[in-house]
């Protein structure tokens, strides 16, 4: 398999997202729902990093590259927000519900993950092949391992923000929205869209409209992983 091209030097760096996402952890409050999924991201980041200065990736550029174009778009969701501009429809839930009493942390973390992967994920592959000049199928490995510490990370966030069992029965409605949503069926799916994306590139009308229907699909998705669930 092709390698893709270095990153240029003045390209912003892992260090850089991760900057503005601690300065973000230092600023909200810790129930705020953006706060939570935040601190998700932020663990996640940290770890992408942490491969990438051990050597575990195979292409240590690609892999950088791909880990700050799909943090630069959660990043220009929130300053959207935090400017009254209309972010993409798929964080919208998220930020219109993110201090509702109604919602468990559970819910802002897993509706936070799948705006990021349901969405940014495969517009970053797109974004990281124009800027490295090469396709989908070069960046399939970094984009396997990528994967495969979120599926970890949310394996961690269900053990860490899961109410007690004690709490969550099966009559739980928390029980049946976790149930309806899956991180892996999510991320193929993010892999299937990028290379549609990519596909579809010199059409920029149908790629236009696929990527609305997409980021309108997805923002139903957290919609009603959001759905309130006490008073």
């Amino acid at each position: 398999m092709a390698h893709c091209e270095q990153v240029p030097t003045a390209a912003p760096t892992v260090d850089d997202v991760l900057s503005r996402m601690r300065a973000l952890d230092a600023a909200l409050p810790a129930g705020d729902g953006l706060a939570v999924f935040n601190r998700v991201y932020l663990a996640v980041t940290e770890a992408v990093d942490r491969h990438i200065d051990g050597g575990r990736f195979a292409d240590p550029g690609a892999a950088t590259a791909l880990d700050v174009r799909f943090a630069e778009r959660y990043l220009a969701a929130v300053d959207a927000a935090a400017e009254d501009r209309r972010p993409p429809a798929c964080w919208r839930p998220l930020f219109q519900f993110r201090r509702h009493p109604g919602v468990r942390p559970l819910q802002f973390a897993l509706a936070g993950i799948n705006a990021h992967i349901g969405h940014d994920l495969a517009l970053a592959v797109v974004d990281t092949c124009r800027t490295l000049g090469c396709e989908p199928a070069d960046l399939e490995d970094e984009f396997d391992r990528v994967g495969d510490l979120l599926v970890s990370l949310e394996e961690r966030v269900r053990d860490e923000l899961m109410p007690g069992p004690d709490l969550l029965q099966i009559a739980d409605p928390l029980t049946h929205l976790l149930g309806s949503w899956s991180l892996e069926r999510a991320r193929e799916a993010a892999w299937a869209a990028a290379r549609a994306l990519w596909a579809l590139r010199r059409l920029p009308d149908v790629a236009g409209e696929f990527t609305e229907g997409l980021d309108a699909a997805v923002g139903f998705a957290g919609r009603m992983l959001l759905t309130p669930l006490r008073d």
